[in-house]
């Protein structure tokens, strides 16, 4: 096995670097979807009617206790054999990451929704809110502060998950220090380690900020 080489760094550095930006737009559309979906899945385990809230249950549980990789796998096959087999490995493997932290945000949601007092949906009973102006102007409000922080956890998990996405083709950074090796048969050590330096540099911010976030949140009375 080859050790460090710094040129070897330099050369490697810029393949890894566009494999990061591929990372960063599946984050992206993952995370979008896992922020909305999982707020309406939220949303519908307290409002739908039972026929609907309990095969969405099972579902959840399913995502929720199944691996990821054998998810995107699943996926993967099944939309190119039996939906659509032009469905590129970016937006399937973008899909499954951000429905499977749904299936997690959607629990911080909930968390955020049951915290909040009886007081306040008495209160906006006694006022006549309509439903839509009950859950929009008194209840998202205050489970929004409530969960902001937890959701924005999961997002960074989920962000240092994306190379999981290599299994069906994409070409992340992962892929990318691969296909240096098996061109030049080295480069794993300096690929993986500038790698794991790029995602630290990404997530680290982050994770700071929402731990401040989190304790400016428990000093706040709602």
């Amino acid at each position: 096995m080859n050790g460090w080489s710094n040129e070897r760094a330099a050369e490697i550095f810029p393949m890894v670097l566009e494999g990061f930006w591929v990372v960063l737009k599946v984050a992206l559309v993952a995370g979008i979807i896992a922020v909305a979906l999982g707020l309406l899945i939220a949303i519908a385990e307290q409002t739908a009617p039972t026929w609907f809230r309990r095969p969405l249950s099972g579902v959840m549980q399913f995502v929720r206790n199944t691996p990821l990789l054998v998810q995107v796998l699943l996926v993967w096959y099944a939309t190119s054999l039996y939906i659509n087999p032009e469905w590129t490995a970016f937006a399937v493997g973008s899909a499954v990451l951000g429905v499977h932290y749904a299936s997690y945000t959607s629990e911080s949601y909930r968390a955020g929704i049951e915290a909040i007092p009886q007081g306040q949906w008495e209160a906006a009973t006694a006022l006549s809110l309509p439903v839509h102006r009950t859950w929009f102007a008194v209840i998202l409000p205050q489970m929004m502060r409530r969960s902001s922080a937890a959701v924005a956890n999961w997002i960074i998990a989920m962000f240092k998950e994306v190379p999981v996405l290599f299994a069906i083709g994409v070409i992340e950074m992962i892929a990318r220090v691969q296909e240096y090796q098996g061109l030049h048969y080295s480069g794993s050590l300096e690929g993986y380690t500038i790698a794991g330096l790029l995602f630290l540099a990404a997530s680290y911010p982050v994770a700071v900020a929402m731990r401040r976030l989190e304790i400016r949140l428990a000093k706040s009375h709602f």
